[in-house]
C-alpha cells in the first residue's frame, strides 16, 4: 500500500451510513477497493470488474491558507460522504460503477499547518513549501487511478490540487491536456511559491497546460497581472459580468463555445465551489451563479469525450453563517447534486455522440 492514500474498508464506510427497509443505499452499490492486494493492481483489477468513476478526498485547507486566504476547506469531503452515500441508489445514478478509494493522506502536513499564521510572511513560505509536498502527493495518488484507466472524481480541499491532477494525467496521457473552470479566479497568480491562487500557472509554466477556458470569471475579483498572464498565454474566459450581468452570451452558449474551441487532448473539469451565491466556501460570494447552472456546467462539459476528471475543491462548512453543522448538510448537498451531474452525462447517450 502507498503511504500517500488512506484506503477505506468496510468499517470506515459503515460509521458514515445508514440503511432503510426495502430501499438499497448508494453505498450498497458502491464498490470499496480490496485491501490485500497492491494498490495499483487493486485498481485495474476494479477497471476490469466494470468499475469506471473513483471517488477520493483531499482533506486539507493548506493551499488556501498559503494564498492568504480561510481555513476550512478540510472538512468537505467528510460533509459530501455523509449526503452522497446515504442518498437513494437507483437507474438514474450509475453508482455501482464508483469506486469509493479513500482520501489522499495529510494529517501530518495538516498538523504542521495548523501551528502556522498565515499572516506571517516567514510562516506564509512554511505554508507554501507544505503545499509543495501537497502537490507530490496528490500526483502521486492519481497517477495510480489515471494508469489504471479510471476516472477519479476528486473533492475537497483547495484549489492548488489542481496542480497534482494535471500532472498526473498529463503524465499517464503523455500529452499536454486542457482544462475548463468554473470559477470566480483565473488562479494564473505568479509562481511565487505555492497555493490556491496559482496551480495554473505552475501547470502552464511546466508545460503542461495546452488550452485553459474560466467560465465565469469575476472582473473585480483578478488582478491586471493575472489578465495579462492569461492573455500572454493565449488562455481565455468568460466573465461573469458578460454572462449575468450584461447577459452578452448564455451559459450552455459559453461551455459549447469552450469546448468546441478545445482540440482533442484530455480535459479537466474544474470547479471552485466559489462560484456558487451563498456557498460556504473559502472565499464567499454573494454574486455568482445557481447550484443548477454549475450542475449544468458540469453536465455539459462532461458530455465530451475528453473528459477525464472532475475536480470540486473549496467548500468550506465552517464558514456558513449558521455555523459549521447547517454548513456540512449546506455542502453535502451541493456536491453530492455536482457528482451526481457528472455521472449523469457520462453514462448518457450524448456522451458519445
Amino acid at each position: 500500500m502507498t503511504t500517500q492514500l488512506k484506503v477505506y474498508d468496510e468499517s470506515v464506510v459503515k460509521a458514515l451510513c445508514s440503511t432503510r427497509e426495502n430501499e438499497k443505499k448508494a453505498w450498497q452499490a458502491m464498490s470499496l477497493l480490496d485491501t490485500h492486494v497492491d494498490v495499483q493492481q487493486a485498481l485495474i483489477d476494479a477497471a476490469e470488474f466494470g468499475m469506471r468513476y473513483v471517488l477520493l478526498g483531499i482533506c486539507e485547507d493548506i493551499g488556501p491558507k498559503a494564498n492568504l486566504g480561510n481555513s476550512g476547506a478540510s472538512e468537505a469531503w467528510p460533509a459530501f460522504l455523509s449526503k452522497f452515500l446515504n442518498q437513494p441508489h437507483n437507474q438514474f445514478i450509475a453508482t455501482q460503477k464508483v469506486l469509493l478509494l479513500g482520501e489522499v493522506h495529510v494529517d501530518d502536513l495538516m498538523a504542521q499547518s495548523n501551528q502556522l499564521n498565515n499572516k506571517s510572511p516567514e510562516q506564509i513560505q512554511q505554508l507554501r513549501l507544505l503545499c509543495q509536498q501537497l502537490d507530490e502527493r496528490v500526483e502521486s495518488v492519481l497517477n495510480l487511478i489515471f494508469k489504471a484507466g479510471l476516472e477519479p472524481i476528486v473533492i475537497g480541499g483547495g484549489h492548488n490540487n489542481c496542480l497534482g491532477i494535471i500532472r498526473a494525467l498529463s503524465g499517464s496521457q503523455h500529452t499536454p491536456v486542457n482544462a475548463i473552470n468554473f470559477d470566480p479566479h483565473a488562479d494564473f497568480r505568479e509562481c511565487e511559491g505555492r497555493h490556491s491562487g496559482n496551480g495554473f500557472r505552475y501547470a502552464y509554466n511546466e508545460k503542461l497546460l495546452n488550452n485553459y477556458h474560466v467560465i465565469g470569471l469575476h472582473e473585480q475579483k483578478n488582478n491586471q497581472a493575472i489578465i495579462d498572464a492569461m492573455t500572454q498565454a493565449n488562455f481565455t474566459f468568460d466573465s461573469y459580468q458578460s454572462l449575468k450581468v450584461k447577459r452578452d452570451i448564455t451559459l450552455t452558449q459559453s461551455i459549447d463555445k469552450a469546448i468546441n474551441g478545445f482540440d482533442s487532448l484530455p480535459l479537466g473539469i474544474e470547479v471552485d465551489l466559489d462560484s456558487i451565491t451563498f456557498m460556504p466556501v473559502s472565499a464567499y460570494t454573494c454574486c455568482g451563479f445557481s447550484v443548477s447552472d454549475t450542475e449544468h456546467f458540469i453536465y455539459k462539459a462532461a458530455s465530451n469525450r475528453n473528459a477525464k476528471y472532475l475536480h470540486l475543491c473549496e467548500a468550506s462548512p465552517s464558514q456558513h453563517p449558521n455555523g459549521p453543522e447547517i454548513g456540512a448538510a449546506h455542502v453535502g448537498q451541493v456536491i453530492s447534486a455536482l457528482v451526481n451531474s457528472y455521472l449523469l452525462a457520462k453514462e448518457s447517450e450524448c456522451s458519445f455522440k
